[in-house]
């Protein structure tokens, strides 16, 4: 964990989550290059992150949720639990489709891609902070048509959606091309725990081998990225 210098009154402290130094030093110089915002702090991983909300008692958290050690959504709930009501916005290179209401569900505030503009970022920072919650106009569009939507009934919903926050990650994994033992290495887990994974992946999206999941996988990566291009 490292800290910054103490703000001025006057400035919003950040703390930053994320296993990339080199992502967390640009957020830290762009955000520092505002009058009302200042880096508190930065954390690679949960630990890091937790004693830092407690240690600098941070107004708003900006977090990666493909942190090594744990799903950044699963970790949401922690943060709330050392400081109940701190906003947290989650900052991801993820799709928001399928990710963004996951972590709105955890408790967070808002969802932003890491490669929206630097403008887009302290105005989604600024917003949470303010209590508002912070989405694209496309994914809040697709939320609020949810919402209303009455006659959707729930087995018309994607399998995807089944999928927990760490099956899903795995799945994407499996779709970059990675095998159960990178995959491990990747999340820090054992293959025998990335195994039990891709069987459950497996049953909950009805498919029968692992050529079957692979192909599914790579599918759904493909049509991630066919999405961020329109």
């Amino acid at each position: 964990m490292t800290h910054s210098p103490t703000p001025s009154s006057a400035q919003a402290k950040v703390l930053l989550v994320d296993d990339h130094p080199i992502v967390r030093q640009g957020l830290e110089q762009m955000i520092n290059d505002s009058a009302d915002l200042h880096v508190c702090g930065q954390a690679a991983d949960t630990q890091e992150a937790l004693k830092a909300v407690r240690d600098l008692a941070p107004d708003v958290v900006v977090l990666d949720i493909s942190l090594k050690d744990r799903s950044g959504i699963d970790f949401i709930k922690e943060i709330h639990e050392v400081k109940p009501g701190l906003p947290v916005l989650v900052l991801s290179m993820h799709d928001e489709t399928l990710q963004a209401e996951r972590a709105l569900r955890a408790g967070a505030r808002g969802y932003i891609m890491k490669q929206e503009a630097t403008e887009q970022v302290l105005t989604a920072i600024r917003r949470v902070l303010s209590g508002d919650i912070h989405l694209s106009d496309k994914m809040a569009t697709r939320m609020l048509h949810q919402l209303v939507d009455n006659k959707k009934a729930p087995q018309t919903l994607s399998p995807l959606n089944t999928l927990t926050n760490r099956e899903l990650e795995i799945f994407t994994l499996i779709g970059q091309g990675m095998g159960p033992r990178e995959i491990a290495t990747n999340l820090t887990l054992s293959v025998k725990t990335v195994e039990a994974h891709r069987e459950h992946i497996k049953q909950k999206l009805a498919v029968k081998s692992a050529n079957e999941l692979i192909r599914h996988a790579m599918q759904f990566v493909m049509d991630q990225k066919s999405d961020k291009s329109v």
